[in-house]
This record gives structure tokens, sequence and C-alpha cells, in this order.
């Protein structure tokens, strides 16, 4: 076994040359006692002309690392780091939503993690996400297909450090906007397999959280969602069914057209989109730079002169989801962490859970000739949404599923756990499986943790949901 697996080095660093430095982090602060897992922090670069390099945290299973699957996994945004979910939707670590009284907040073990039956890579991705920098300027002016590529990239170099793990099964994952970039990179690995450059990666598939396409069928599935979910009226959705027929409602072109919209957006902002059940605590501060700088908070003079603040999100009430949120910024804005994780002084001044200062250009094209050409080929995937998320609503993801034209295995059914429905799914024959996650918002594991692993946990084993 270990002949082979240095001859599969030896093999890749005929193709790539590998920069990488890591970190065997063994206690976090915050956190009591050594950590019951092994974490590994580091720096790829991943744009040498503008000296741009990725910041990842790597979990092995708790399982069978040797074993188990491979998942890198990518967070949305653009721009939100991946510490988010590590720590909000699929990691070992949890905060604890407390007060906060101007000390390091809390990290508790999270039972539910994907950690248990995978290998996780948390990438901060793309360059300015989290703590992934570029000593250039220019290396933050990204859009999709750089994010993609660099990922690629990225995830080459890391398999030349860890060889260990290049026979582990490998999933591309991701949730919300990294939706659009998961199937992007995964054709981009399928390709240098097909070129030759890679032959012993072992890509299975790919599975995404309610994901952005790119395409009109995210907005334009938002209104059949809000009169389904009873939030816009009978009136209202006909009239804009009438006038808006044939439009994208991203740029509506017709009047009456834009002024139904016009109404349909202030419905839409008097709800959290997130979960439309859930309370709305208005925006999420830490994921809009520009609205933060028009608030202060009291909380600045409770800081310690460790910190690395510029103007700290305010606290939203200690009952709203995105209390945690907050949290993050100031544990990970500390020196003694900062330091304990191993990050390169002097390249991210202020950490942000999602970043929206740089340039990214979003494209409206569809990914979904990206869906078409891995299914064809045979690759897995799974495609799961929180039922009660706004603004990626399951009805549209359902909807450009169905535009794969592939033929149903299985109808719509019941998957169960601990004896209770948790969602529904579909399985079909170009290996596609979709599911809804009952009562779970946008980002499906941090609002049903337990049901999001057990789905996982099956799926990987090619058991049904």
């Amino acid at each position: 076994m270990e002949s082979h697996l240095l001859i599969v080095s030896l093999i890749f660093f005929c193709f790539f040359s590998s920069a990488l430095s890591s970190s065997v982090v063994t206690h976090l602060p915050g956190f009591q006692g050594p950590l019951p897992f092994y974490l590994e922090t580091g720096y790829v670069e991943v744009d040498e002309e503008h000296g741009g390099e990725f910041f990842y945290y790597f979990i092995e299973s708790e399982n069978k690392p040797a074993e188990d699957p491979l998942l890198l996994w990518l967070t949305g945004g653009p721009r939100c780091s991946a510490f988010s979910g590590l720590v909000l939707e699929i990691g070992p670590l949890k905060f604890v939503t407390a007060e906060y009284n101007g000390s390091l907040p809390s990290l508790v073990y999270h039972p539910y993690s994907w950690t248990k039956v995978a290998n996780v890579i948390f990438l901060d991705s793309p360059l300015g996400s989290g703590f992934s920098y570029a000593r250039k300027d220019e290396g933050y002016d990204v859009n999709d297909a750089s994010w993609s590529e660099q990922t690629y990239k990225f995830l080459i170099q890391w398999l030349v450090e860890h060889p260990q793990f290049i026979s582990n099964p490998l999933y591309i994952s991701g949730d919300s906007y990294a939706g659009k970039i998961v199937p992007m990179v995964a054709k981009r690995i399928l390709d240098g397999i097909d070129e030759g450059k890679e032959p012993l990666l072992n890509l299975q598939g790919y599975l995404i959280g309610n994901p952005v396409t790119g395409g009109k069928v995210d907005k334009n599935s938002q209104i059949p969602y809000a009169h389904n979910m009873g939030i816009i009226s009978d009136d209202l959705f006909e009239m804009t069914q009438r006038s808006c027929v044939g439009q994208d409602y991203r740029t509506p072109t017709k009047p009456q057209c834009a002024k139904c919209l016009e109404s349909f957006d202030n419905f839409y902002s008097e709800i959290n989109p997130c979960h439309i059940l859930e309370m709305s605590c208005g925006p999420d501060k830490e994921a809009n730079h520009l609205h933060r700088r028009m608030h202060a908070t009291s909380d600045k003079r409770n800081l310690k002169q460790n910190l690395h603040f510029f103007q700290p999100p305010p606290f939203p009430d200690l009952s709203c989801r995105t209390y945690a949120y907050v949290l993050l910024y100031y544990w990970a804005n500390t020196n003694t962490v900062r330091k304990v994780l191993d990050i390169k002084q002097g390249t991210i001044k202020e950490w942000l859970r999602c970043n929206f200062n740089l340039p990214y250009t979003q494209g409206f094209g569809s990914n979904i000739d990206y869906h078409l050409s891995l299914l064809q080929r045979g690759y897995r995937a799974l495609v799961y949404s929180g039922d009660h998320d706004f603004m990626i609503p399951f009805s549209g993801t359902r909807q450009w599923i169905k535009s794969l034209n592939s033929s149903i295995v299985q109808n719509w059914r019941s998957w169960f756990v601990d004896g209770q429905v948790a969602g529904y799914t579909m399985t079909y024959s170009n290996n596609l499986t979709f599911a809804t996650v009952k009562g779970a918002g946008h980002t499906a594991p941090e609002y049903k943790p337990k049901e999001c692993q057990t789905m996982i946990s099956r799926w990987t084993a090619n058991a049904p949901l």
C-alpha cells in the first residue's frame, strides 16, 4: 500500500509543484480540553502571479479516515468563510449562544457532524474569503471560472501533500452560491482525468444544498413558492404570472411586470428569507459589511487589546439565530485564535464571515450543462433543499432537476429519522438523488443537523435515504 501511494505521489509531482504550509491544531481557544478529532489548518498557493493563497481547515473522519469519503466543502456568498460551514453547519464544533460579555466565545463539541462519516476539507474560497488572501489587489478580482479553476488547483496541490487520501472516494460539496461552483469544479476534475493528468483521482460525484444555478429559475421560483406558502395573494400571483410571462424576473423589461415584482419584493423584505418561519432579525450585518458601518456597538468598550476590530457588527436579539454569526467575528479576530490557527501575519486585517467588499463577477449563465456532463458520465449527485428556504426554493430546484430529462427510478416518497418524516425524496436513473429536509432553511444542516447527518451517512454509503 505504501509503495502504491509513493507511486501516486510521484505521478502527481510530475504535473504539479506543491506550495503548501500546514499546522496540526490540538487545542482551540474557547474549547475545553484537547480537540476530540484531528484538525489541520494551512495554506495552498493558487495564484502565483498575484500571491494568492487559499486557507483551509481539514478534519479527519472520526470513523475510518483511511476508508471514508473525502469531501471538499465550499461555502456560498460568494465569499463567505468555510468556517461558517464548520461551526454553523456540518463540522464537529458549535458556538455556545450566550450573551457576549467581552470574553472569548465558547465552543462545544457538535455530535451531528459530517466528520462522523467523512474526511472534510473546509476551504476559504474564493480569494478574500475568511483567511484566504492575495498579496496583490488584482488577485481579488475573481469570477465563477477563476474560483472553480483555483479550487481545482488547490485540491491537486493538497492531495500531493496528503497522498494517503488519493484513493478515498472524492465528493465536491457545498451550498447556496457554492452550489453553482461545485459542479464546475467536479467537471474540471473530470476534464483532468480525461486528459490523463489525474487518472487516479477517485471522483465519485458531488452534493449541493439549496443550490444556486445561475439561471432564471432561482429568482422566478420565488413567486410561486411565496404564493403556495401564503405570503402573497392570489391576485398578485396571477397578475405577476400574466405580466411577466417569458421574462427573467431578475431583469424585467415590461413596466407592469416590474411593478408586480416591486410589490413582491416588499413582501419578501418583511420576513426572514433564509427560513420563512423564523423571526426576522434585520439584515445579516456580518454578511453585509456596508450595513455594519452604519451602526455602532457598545460592546467595543469590553474588547481586549489583542482584538483586530474595525467596526464590530451589532448583536441582534439573543433569540436570533444570527447572534451566533457575530460570535464568529469576535472569535476569529482574536490574536490568540489567529496564533493557534497559524494565520500569516499581515494577510487579513479584519476577518468577516462574509466579505462582499471585494469585486466578484456573477454571471447569469446557468450551470445545468455541468450537471449534464457529470451525470451522463455516471457520477453520483445529491441535491438537498431545506423546504422553508425562500431564497432558493426547493420548487425551483425540483424544476431544473426535471429539465435534465432523466427518468424516475423511485418516485416521491418520505424519508425518516427516528421514525419521523425528515423530508421527501426522489431518485433518478442518472444517479441523482433529490431530497427535501422538512422544516430546514437555506443552509439545511444548520437547522436540522441530525436529519442531515443521517442523510449524508446513508447517501455516501449508497443506501436509500
